[in-house]
């Protein structure tokens, strides 16, 4: 008898440990879901700063001095 006790506490135990496994990794898919939906955002966000940034003369030299504020 004292052995299917230990047995049941055991099988007890690893389904709680499998059961914390699930929440964990359900948890962690929702992360990565969140992180990827980041990542897609901020591509489009890339890739409209360089159209912007196409569309500027970018290839014209532009002297230092042009930056100075007009008080100096």
């Amino acid at each position: 008898m004292d052995f299917q006790h230990e047995t049941d506490q055991r099988l007890t135990a690893l389904e709680i440990k499998a059961s914390f496994t699930e929440d964990l990794l359900d948890a962690l898919n929702a992360l990565v879901a969140r992180q990827q939906q980041q990542i897609e955002q901020m591509a489009s966000q890339i890739a409209l700063l360089r159209q912007q940034g196409a569309g500027q003369d970018a290839g014209a030299f532009r002297s230092l001095r042009d930056e100075l504020p007009p008080h100096y």
